[in-house]
Order: C-alpha cells, then sequence, then structure tokens
C-alpha cells in the first residue's frame, strides 16, 4: 500500500503520471521524442528557421524589452536567443532536447554569441543555475505543451524568477485556430494534450492576472522571404510585473 503524498510537489508527479507517455512533451523524459523531432533538420518545420519571432523583433524596436537579462523557455534550435543576444541582452535559454541544444549551441558558435544553455526542464533545473532575476523571461511555443496542473509550476517558476518591473512573453496556440479546446478534466479523461492546449485571451488574462497586460495579439503572417517568423495561428502577449513582486 502507497501513501506518497506529501508536497504538491508529490501531487503534481501524481498527475503527470494520468498522462500516457507519449503525450509528455514537458518533462525531461521527453528528450527522446524532441530529439526525434528536433535530428532531420531539412523538415518542413516552420520554426526550424534561422529567424526569430516578429513579436519579438517588435517588442524590441519598439523599446518595449530593453536589454538586460533574459531567460527563454523551450528554446529549440536558438533562433530567439541568438536575436536576444545579438541586441545586447544577457541570455539563458532551456529545452529538454539534446539535439535541441547542440544546435542552438552551433547557431550560437557561428554568430560568435555568448549564451548560456541549459539541457533539462526548467522546473526541475537547480534554483542556482536559472538564477534569476530576469528583466525578460521569453517563451515561444512551450507553455501549449503543458499540462493544466503544470500552470502551477510554471507561475511558481515566474513568480521566482522575473524581476520586479520585468517583462513576461508568449507565444501560444490560439482557440479557434490551432489546438485541443477540450475542458481541463477531460484532458485527463483523454490522457493526452492533442498535441497542444489552445487558449482564448480571456484564459489567457486570467492565469496571469497577477501580471499587467501590455499587448495582446495574433501573430502576423510573415512571408518565406521576411526576416522573421510568424504564424496567424498563435496568440503573443506581453505581461510587464509589477516593480514590487506580487
Amino acid at each position: 500500500m502507497d501513501r506518497n503524498i506529501r508536497t504538491v510537489d508529490d501531487v503534481l508527479k501524481l498527475l503527470d503520471g494520468l498522462f500516457a507517455p507519449g503525450a509528455d512533451r514537458w518533462t525531461a523524459d521527453a528528450a527522446d521524442w524532441w530529439d526525434g523531432f528536433y535530428t532531420d533538420r531539412s523538415k518542413p518545420v516552420p520554426f526550424f528557421v534561422a529567424k526569430p519571432d516578429e513579436r519579438l523583433v517588435s517588442y524590441v524596436d519598439r523599446g518595449l524589452v530593453t536589454p538586460g537579462r533574459a531567460l527563454e523557455l523551450g528554446c529549440g534550435p536558438g533562433r530567439n536567443a541568438l536575436h536576444l543576444a545579438a541586441h545586447g541582452f544577457q541570455v539563458d535559454a532551456v529545452d529538454v532536447s539534446p539535439a535541441a541544444i547542440s544546435w542552438a549551441e552551433e547557431r550560437a558558435r557561428e554568430a560568435g554569441a555568448d549564451i548560456r544553455f541549459h539541457l533539462g526542464d526548467a522546473f526541475a533545473l537547480d534554483p542556482a543555475v536559472l538564477d534569476g532575476p530576469y528583466d525578460l523571461v521569453y517563451d515561444s511555443g512551450c507553455f501549449h505543451h503543458l499540462p493544466p496542473h503544470r500552470r502551477v509550476s510554471y507561475l511558481a517558476l515566474l513568480d521566482r524568477v522575473l524581476a520586479p518591473g520585468g517583462h513576461f512573453a508568449l507565444t501560444c496556440f490560439a482557440a479557434g485556430a490551432m489546438g485541443s479546446e477540450l475542458p481541463d478534466a477531460d484532458l485527463y479523461r483523454e490522457s493526452g494534450l492533442q498535441g497542444g492546449l489552445a487558449y482564448t485571451p480571456e484564459s489567457l488574462r486570467w492565469i496571469f492576472s497577477k501580471l499587467t497586460e501590455v499587448e495582446l495579439r495574433r501573430m502576423r503572417d510573415e512571408s518565406p522571404e521576411s526576416a522573421c517568423f510568424g504564424e496567424p495561428f498563435l496568440w503573443t502577449v506581453l505581461f510587464r510585473r509589477g516593480e514590487r513582486a506580487a
């Protein structure tokens, strides 16, 4: 007989186990799946291109975010981390996939960029690794792969590492365009995330209600000739933390 639930972390791990292994996209155990995804670099995956998100370019160009310490969650091949580093940010970038980190490090070497890449689950890494405080926490496609209960872990990480007055920028699937719209409870009955979760503006504002909204819009569509990446099935949102931590 097991009686092994004592802490919030114990509960979160128990809920992790309710999902079929193939649904796991958020823990270090998912590294093999993501490695398989990133191994063939010639695949026509839109975000394999060495281009930053159009919204990140816009934030920097308009001065909505200014150089400081930045953390990218789910950095993939490093395209956004490289853009931040090129504009004077000190960048930490995290991903669970060794193949993604290897590709990102290659790109950084070619660009002469000094970026600290970290392999692992951002929720499980030693706090001394992601030491903060960060003036910008950037997420382009990580959040929508989390099961509902891991929003608790995500918010706790933001609360710990985002500097007072700092910004949090998120890109995620837009309801009505891409991603699963099943209610949270049904996801546990289905034992899967259906490839990723869709969000409405209202749900994003509610989840991140401790932060102040700066901008929320659809990502702009970008042509193949553009210097930026953009897909209109994604929400882009920029939040700001108060000068005093909530």
